[in-house]
């Protein structure tokens, strides 16, 4: 029987990168995932003839751009196209605002509702790419320990605190409000009309059970707001061949460096003898050994699911337990026959090739936020929508088009139960189309094809637990060296040679390829295989 070095558990984009980066290192490595697809919530799938989806994840921005250039992605069909526009309609009779990469002509559009937040909307960008700079320090190496005096570890500290240092006062006043304040009183620092205040709080909400003015969710607007494309700040962009494109350039990469890769190939339980993870038991039966295992499944279908509870100790059973997911986002993938026409900025132009975002007032996204807390399903939910057909052609027939809606709020835990989703997956799919035809009239008249993909879905189907996008949220206690359970950040877990490397782990969620980077460096540098 074969042993290898590493088995990585989920073929996800992170435990691609981890297979990779560990197959560079000269190291035998084997990828097990269960579905018949490569990429995890990363994935491209043709589920109506002719039409490619990026099934869950639809958008990209935060994957680092040196694990592109280490593992030669681009090489093996890394390709992501620059998003043009963020388009905000209306129903108030004005032709909405676009916010576009070209700065004069985003300053003209904002200006028609404020001369001052056109003004300062320059200053914005530049405070947050500024710190967007300085948490490049935080996401681009491992969280550090605090409670240790490992040399590592001081050096590690040391590091952050030379970054933070060089922010300067101003910008570390910044952070510290940043961190602290909810996203739309943070943003009202600057801007104060609400037809920009809406879109641009809901960054801030995406993937959390919290609504725009819940305190710390202005971190999670900065999540989404430092990403990175060819060097430029602030951009986000659809991967060529949908979401599924990132995830089977980082596939061929590890095989290129010589990682073996199974799909269909479920991971039942993870195999221990003497407290040590030495290989998995698969859904069928077959038992395959390793010297380490790596799971790029969430903490709690790994160590709660595969180890089982019996097998930890009860401290970190308690943090594990308390480590909130609570999914609250769905997803409505639509196969159209044209293009949706929006009633506020009638026919063909750029404005349809970016975000499409529908929130319309703080107001409209505290209700939705207010439905959700009560275990219900936002009546009128915050979308963002893209047509990634108008850049890519290839993804639909000519003439056809793909439109991919995320949804918020979507709760998990429905009143009547979680279990009761099935039931009402349909009606959530109606609302979500309902409440996109208010502002494009012909949009149902197009529909081919509709996916409607719930929290409940996304949870059977992806394998993340309560549906959370981020295999945990995104919330200041669960972030750095409390993710997922304090004392435990740095992919070690208290089972000996078991690893983690997902967005369950340090930094987060998100297509961002960290998890799976730094697992396998940190690996490597404990020598563990």
């Amino acid at each position: 029987m074969t042993k290898y070095d590493a088995i990585i558990v989920g073929g996800g984009h992170n435990g691609l990168v981890c297979a990779a980066y560990l197959a560079k290192a000269g190291k035998s490595v084997l990828v097990l995932e269960k579905r018949h697809v490569l990429g995890g919530a990363a994935v491209s799938e043709e589920l109506y003839p002719g039409f490619t989806f990026s099934v869950a994840s639809y958008v990209v921005s935060l994957f680092r751009p040196h694990i592109i250039r280490e593992l030669e992605l681009a090489k093996h069909g890394y390709e992501v196209i620059p998003m043009d526009c963020t388009f905000t309609p209306s129903l108030n009779g004005d032709p909405g605002l676009a916010r576009w990469a070209d700065a004069s002509l985003t300053r003209r559009e904002v200006s028609r509702f404020s001369r001052k937040d056109a003004e300062v909307y320059g200053e914005f960008a530049i405070a947050m790419t500024a710190i967007s700079k300085f948490t490049k320090d935080v996401i681009d190496y491992p969280a550090p320990d605090i409670t240790s005096y490992h040399p590592r570890e001081l050096k590690n500290l040391m590091r952050l605190g030379e970054a933070v240092k060089k922010l300067g006062p101003e910008m570390m006043h910044l952070n510290t409000k940043l961190l602290t304040m909810s996203a739309v009183d943070f943003l009202s620092m600057w801007f104060e009309s609400e037809r920009l205040l809406a879109p641009m709080s809901v960054s801030g909400i995406i993937g959390t059970f919290q609504g725009v003015r819940s305190p710390g969710t202005a971190y999670v607007l900065l999540h989404h707001y430092m990403g990175e494309l060819d060097g430029a700040y602030r951009s986000w962009g659809f991967s060529k061949g949908g979401t599924g494109g990132i995830s089977m350039a980082c596939a061929r990469a590890a095989e290129s460096f010589g990682a073996e890769i199974r799909t269909e190939a479920g991971v039942e339980s993870i195999k221990m003898k003497n407290g040590r993870a030495i290989g998995v038991v698969l859904e069928n039966g077959d038992e395959i050994e390793a010297k380490i295992v790596v799971s790029n499944a969430d903490p709690n279908r790994t160590m709660l699911g595969m180890v089982g509870e019996r097998n930890l100790p009860e401290d970190y059973v308690i943090g594990l337990k308390r480590f909130k997911y609570r999914g609250s986002s769905g997803k409505v993938n639509l196969a159209l026959d044209g293009l949706p026409d929006f009633a506020c900025r009638p026919g063909f132009g750029g404005h349809l090739k970016g975000d499409i975002t529908i929130a319309p007032s703080i107001n409209y996204l505290e209700k939705a936020y207010d439905d959700a807390k009560y275990g219900n399903f936002s009546e009128h939910p915050f979308i963002d929508c893209v047509i990634p057909t108008l850049t890519d052609p290839s993804l639909a027939p000519p003439g056809k088009h793909i439109m991919s809606c995320f949804v918020q709020y979507a709760p998990y835990h429905l009143k009547e139960g979680a279990d009761t989703w099935p039931g009402r997956r349909e009606e959530f799919g109606d609302t979500v189309v309902n409440t996109l035809a208010e502002y494009m009239p012909n949009l149902k008249d197009l529909i081919l094809y509709r996916q409607v993909l719930t929290p409940w879905d996304l949870e059977k189907t992806f394998g993340l637990t309560e549906g959370n996008i981020f295999q945990g949220e995104l919330s200041l206690e669960q972030l750095l060296f409390q993710r997922p359970v304090a004392g435990w950040s740095s992919y070690q877990t208290p089972i000996k040679d078991l690893w983690l490397c997902g967005s369950g782990t340090h930094p987060g969620g998100g297509i961002i390829g960290s998890g799976g980077e730094l697992s396998a460096r940190t690996i490597l540098r404990s020598r563990a295989i």
